[in-house]
């Protein structure tokens, strides 16, 4: 009998444990799989990154040339040691883009889309910069 308890006992722990994931599992199975479809990375708090196989002044005028044709607004640029920082602004979303050169030929690109004053995050808009800025990266 006691055995009998324990295996209810694991049974019911299972199951609390996976009601309690549940809810994440469609989230994360997605994230994963818009992820690596596209090869843009995504945190849980909005940041979206993608590695190039670029240099860095190549990423860095494929991402102004898609900001121009998004018609997103430049408001700022500003270097910072091996770092290219972009500030931009679509509507009522701060963008912010990080170009870093890891290497001659290789350089990472983080958006961040902010959206009333930084308390929600546009992922959608980040991924589509960094997916037209792939584009333009391919064939510039």
């Amino acid at each position: 009998m006691a055995s009998l308890g324990r295996s209810v006992g694991a049974i019911a722990a299972g199951i609390a444990g996976w009601v309690a994931t549940s809810g994440c599992v469609p989230l994360g199975l997605t994230a994963a799989g818009v992820g690596m479809s596209s090869g843009v990375s995504h945190t849980l708090g909005g940041i979206v990154y993608k590695t190039f196989a670029a240099p860095q002044a190549k990423v860095q005028r494929a991402t102004v040339a898609t900001l121009r044709k998004m018609q997103i607004k430049v408001i700022e640029t500003k270097r910072e040691d091996n770092k290219e920082l972009i500030m931009a602004r679509a509507a009522d979303r701060d963008i912010e883009i990080e170009i870093e050169a890891l290497t001659p030929n290789t350089t990472r690109i983080t958006v961040v889309a902010k959206k009333d004053g930084g308390l929600f995050r546009d992922s959608a808009t980040a991924t589509e910069i960094i997916l037209q800025t792939e584009k333009l990266v391919g064939t510039g």
